[in-house]
């Protein structure tokens, strides 16, 4: 049986010295993707680069700056890049696939499951799906971690067995090893807390729009999702395998989370949330720790205006978001019965299901 697996590629490591697209780079990662194909896997590549292979196509002296300047540069540098990479496979005898996917794809339950099945198909017909955003027309993804994010939502939505993000550094280090000779590289993670964030920092690549910190996040969406994930480096033959085979230039993120349903997908990462529940210590622990459903006892605050079947975030009372869910009642109807029993809530409100948000439609982040 095939593995399924995402790889990402970002700009830094498709673009020359002078910013515009190496073919030689391409070439290499042609090569390893295809040779990974005859191997028996099944991959999926999310790339960068539009932008940077089409600006000095258009006459721009250096990478755009300005939002409608990246636009047009990728207008062009999209075309170019698929032009490159269906070149350099077709030079291994691999067919390649585009498509254009924004976060708007992800919110939509159907647009989503479509590309889905799309997917699905060029995978059993030994094609490569090569994905990247529609940075024409989508304005904050273009601000957004160089397609961090969209690898992680789509190694999820096709439970890969690995998401490969390919950068410019081996891996995740203490400090920056650029300006600190004692910066440690961190050779596993199997949780991701607010200090490795803060470790992380800011951007790396002045190519890319996305830093060490925005690969983190996005390998704290495909671990939640039961995706593990791999961060590093890869420049010489047989690289990417060794990556599959935990032998890379890179840090593994481990997960023992199972593959999160399509359903739990949008509620946790595509679903745009109506309103905040507050809840107390009870029930932060009932739903994190104990598997449980949320009961109107463990509510304290409600902001927000929502109705049943809308999508809440839910936070503890210092405000720390927690998780998200699908809620059975009104925000008015949850104002009215905070606090109480399951049985008083019945007498004021009458809802059909006794939950504020069950525990099958519960995502905790």
């Amino acid at each position: 049986m095939h593995q399924t697996i995402v790889i990402k590629i970002g700009s830094s490591s498709l673009t020359a010295a002078d910013g515009g697209l190496d073919l030689a780079k391409v070439e290499y990662f042609a090569a390893e993707i295809a040779s990974l194909m005859d191997c028996g896997f099944s991959p999926l590549l999310v790339t960068s680069g539009a932008v940077a292979a089409g600006f000095k196509a258009i006459g721009m002296a250096g990478r755009p700056r300005l939002v409608h300047e990246k636009q047009a540069a990728a207008a062009v540098g999209q075309a170019l890049l698929m032009k490159a990479y269906h070149e350099a496979f077709a030079r291994h005898g691999r067919t390649v696939a585009q498509i254009l996917l924004t976060r708007a794809d992800f919110s939509d339950r159907g647009r989503i499951h479509n590309a889905h099945m799309t997917i699905t198909e060029l995978l059993r017909r030994g094609a490569l799906p090569v994905i990247n955003e529609n940075d024409t027309v989508s304005v904050g993804e273009l601000k957004f971690g160089d397609n961090d994010r969209l690898s992680a939502l789509v190694a999820n939505l096709v439970k890969a067995s690995r998401l490969v993000i390919i950068t410019d550094t081996d891996g995740l280090y203490t400090d920056d090893p650029r300006k600190n000779a004692d910066a440690r590289k961190i050779e596993r993670v199997d949780a991701i807390s607010d200090e490795l964030l803060r470790i992380a920092g800011g951007a790396g690549s002045e190519v890319g729009t996305g830093g060490m910190r925005s690969k983190i996040e996005a390998a704290r969406i495909a671990m939640l999702g039961g995706v593990p994930v791999f961060i590093g480096r890869a420049g010489e033959p047989g690289d990417l395998a060794k990556a599959l085979h935990n032998e890379g230039k890179g840090t593994y993120f481990d997960t023992d989370l199972h593959f999160l349903p399509v359903k739990k997908q949008w509620i946790g990462f595509h679903s745009v949330p109506q309103g905040m529940i507050l809840i107390d210590d009870g029930a932060v622990n009932a739903l994190v720790r104990g598997g449980k459903s949320l009961l109107p006892a463990g509510v304290r605050g409600v902001t927000g205006e929502f109705h049943p079947g809308d999508v809440v975030e839910v936070a503890d009372l210092g405000g720390v978001t927690i998780g998200r869910g699908v809620v059975n009642y009104a925000s008015w109807q949850l104002v009215a019965i905070a606090g109480l029993s399951v049985e008083e809530a019945r007498k004021r409100v009458d809802v059909h299901r006794p939950e504020v948000i069950h525990r099958d439609e519960w995502v905790a982040l």
